[in-house]
């Protein structure tokens, strides 16, 4: 054997490399190194998670006290929890946080009402509403772990139908699993991508012998959530062993359809059980407790409710529940299809951001000083009577700005003015303004790209099989771009064509230039793992004839028009859910809560008007007259027990803020799984719309109301 000098060897190796990646696939190079090293640097992050304050809190908790959890079921999810999300802790630690923060919140009840009690002013409200938020707070946070699996699992479960494309795709034209997993985790997002190189990481530091005994370790963990994903990937494994090629390639074709049918399956079981459950939660967590604000003003009058009770009922303790009962129905989502998120995409960075003049701004500076403003406006009654008490602004003669009252003990309540009142909308529209400004500026401009990618990946599956035919007549790949793109003029896929087309004739570029180029590359212009992965499979099938391109690219065309015809069914199923969440978040809601605040603010005023006058006409009576009777009645409605409309309102209007919050969060969650794009983008607008139409309804029945009762006052 011939020995080779290792300076000659080096050189060799050097130039031999940059030879073979000209003439030679990328698709069909060893993944070993670059594939895996995303996993690698995300395996890294993953164990600085022991930063995060939910694990410092988890392991401060279990260096003070042990409770093991007795339910071994409980620690068996838990501990697999902990495992999928790279937690730093034990089952125990967590288990333990939740037992002393329910305790601390037991404690500081019992707390507060006994040292209230001594003072002579028991706060019975407070004492029991941090009682129930220990109780209510302790399933939550022993199952945190097992929520942060459930959330990560929604993830990965929606690319999970475009991985068994990918793979499918990939081996049609080579069957190489090892190549086609590799294939499909560059293109799927992550989690999912992670995944994939975990399955090639096991392999490379030796943990797994083979990628097929790493694939099914992998495997193992979804045959409970995700059975028709576990089966796909059984029979993509079996097409390897098969001599025949129509049999291999009728085994690939069965491995999609059996996740497409088992997709569908799941999502209609799913549609059917959530109908009930979410009709249930928006009468018991937001209609009724609307309609119960109408009693609140003759609560705080009978029973001495004071507004902060109701902040903190409506404000904190509803909301909280209304999202956690929804999550639980979202982490019960089964698989879809997952949304392209171009807002990570550095080219998208300026985008997202608020330009005034030539200056760029991050849109949550915008945001703040918007929010400041109107908490300025809106709270300037209260501002008002802390700089001067004595301060008032009659509007008319029985119409006040402030309007405070001094009840017989010295006490100074209120505001009661209409003005006042017609000021706190300023609060909640500050809020719903600042939200809506953050999430509009990050996503509106992202949203029309993507909604341009998705008309365009609706139309690549003609656009594909034109492609396919032409090529398969014997014309080259690099014309037929410019041929098909003639007959597509004015549309997505006629522009992404013509680009191809452009940059080949007039650039000079080579196809994989024309199509990826980091600069003037199509696929710049229309940001698409799908249509970017059918685009590589088009250039890499160019080196083997144009027979074999002609073939991909028609079962290309095929395999998305079955996604296309399921993703539609999926939209039916899930359409008259999402439609009623919708309604709720954009009209009823605000609409409601809108005449139910002015139904409120005239019961308040029209009570501060009879105690007002009740206890003018028996001031200073012997006690012998016929009106010291009335005296008994003007004590029934004391004016320091009486919840102002100005905080009334305040406190409505931010309840309308949070449910178009969280409503619209579990709608975008039912509809579309895990897409923060579509959630800023919805966000933005809902909370804009629903709180405009809440402050219109609001404000016109606030007016109205409160003239109808200062004329019932006077009578």
């Amino acid at each position: 054997m011939v020995k080779i000098d290792p300076r000659f060897q080096k050189v060799m190796d050097k130039y031999g490399a940059k030879l073979g990646s000209q003439f030679e696939s990328s698709m069909d190079q060893p993944s070993a190194g670059v594939f895996t090293k995303d996993y690698h640097t995300f395996r890294n992050e993953a164990l600085r998670l022991e930063n995060t304050m939910y694990e410092r809190a988890c392991r401060f908790a279990h260096s003070i006290i042990d409770f093991a959890p007795t339910n071994k079921e409980y620690q068996r999810k838990t501990e697999e929890a902990i495992a999928a999300t790279h937690l730093d802790i034990a089952p125990a630690a967590a288990y333990t946080l939740s037992i002393l923060v329910m305790f601390t919140f037991i404690f500081l009840g019992f707390f507060v009402g006994f040292v209230s009690f001594l003072f002579g002013a028991p706060q019975i409200f407070t004492a029991i509403f941090l009682i129930v938020v220990g109780i209510v707070l302790l399933k939550p946070l022993s199952n945190y772990p097992i929520h942060l699996a459930q959330k990560r699992r929604l993830q990965a479960s929606n690319q999970m139908v475009l991985c068994i494309l990918y793979i499918v795709i990939y081996m049609r034209h080579t069957s190489n699993l090892e190549h086609a997993i590799k294939f499909a985790g560059e293109h799927v997002g992550n989690p999912l991508a992670l995944d994939l190189r975990k399955i090639y990481w096991d392999v490379e530091t030796n943990h797994f012998p083979t990628i097929q005994i790493s694939i099914e370790n992998y495997l193992l963990g979804w045959k409970d959530y995700n059975l028709a994903f576990v089966e796909s990937f059984h029979l993509i494994e079996s097409s390897l062993y098969e001599s025949s090629e129509e049999r291999r390639v009728e085994l690939l074709e069965k491995s999609l359809e059996v996740i497409l049918e088992g997709t569908y399956d799941s999502m209609l079981h799913y549609a059917q059980d959530v109908k009930s459950p979410i009709t249930t939660l928006h009468m018991l967590g937001v209609i009724l407790p609307i309609l119960g604000l109408i009693v609140l003003p003759l609560m705080g009058s009978f029973l001495g409710v004071k507004w902060y009770h109701i902040a903190l009922l409506y404000n904190l303790l509803l909301p909280f529940v209304v999202f956690y009962f929804g999550y639980v129905l979202l982490a019960k989502r089964p698989i879809g299809y997952a949304q392209a998120d171009i807002s990570a995409l550095p080219q998208f960075e300026d985008m997202r951001k608020f330009k005034v003049g030539n200056m760029l701004v991050e849109p949550k500076f915008i945001a703040i000083v918007v929010f400041f403003i109107f908490m300025i406006i809106g709270f300037s009654p209260l501002i008002i009577h802390w700089i001067d008490p004595t301060a008032e602004v009659y509007i008319t003669d029985n119409i006040l700005l402030l309007d405070y009252r001094e009840t017989d003990t010295g006490l100074v309540v209120g505001p009661f003015g209409l003005g006042a009142t017609m000021l706190s909308l300023f609060v909640p529209l500050g809020f719903a303004l600042a939200l809506s400004i953050f999430y509009q500026t990050k996503s509106n401009k992202l949203i029309k790209i993507r909604e341009e990618t998705q008309k365009l990946e609706t139309e690549f599956r003609g656009a594909i099989f034109q492609l396919g035919n032409r090529i398969g007549g014997g014309m080259p790949a690099e014309m037929a771009f410019g041929k098909v793109s003639q007959g597509l003029v004015g549309t997505p896929t006629g522009k992404f064509l013509s680009i191809v087309d452009n940059n080949i004739r007039r650039l000079g570029m080579n196809l994989q230039d024309a199509i990826f180029n980091e600069k003037n590359g199509a696929i710049v212009a229309y940001p698409s793992s799908l249509i970017e992965s059918t685009m590589k499979v088009l250039v890499e099938s160019a080196r083997k004839g144009p027979q074999v391109v002609s073939k991909a690219l028609l079962s290309i065309a095929e395999y998305l028009d079955r996604i296309y015809k399921v993703s539609e069914r999926l939209k039916d199923l899930l359409s008259e859910i999402t439609s009623s969440i919708k309604s709720q978040v954009s009209f009823l809601t605000p609409l409601i809560a809108g005449i139910v605040v002015g139904i409120g603010a005239m019961i308040t005023t029209i009570i501060g008007s009879l105690s007002t006058s009740l206890g003018t006409a028996t001031s200073g009576d012997a006690g012998g007259s016929l009106l010291s009777g009335a005296s008994g009645i003007a004590n029934i409605f004391p004016l320091e027990k009486l919840i102002s409309p100005y905080f009334l309102q305040i406190i409505v209007g931010l309840y309308v803020v949070e449910m178009g919050y969280v409503l619209t969060i579990h709608a975008n969650g039912i509809e579309n799984g895990v897409d923060k794009l579509n959630e800023e983008y919805t966000l933005g607008k809902n909370l804009f719309r629903g709180t405009m139409l809440y402050l219109l309804i609001a404000g016109i029945t606030i007016f109205a109301f409160n003239l109808l009762a200062l004329a019932v006052g006077k009578v």
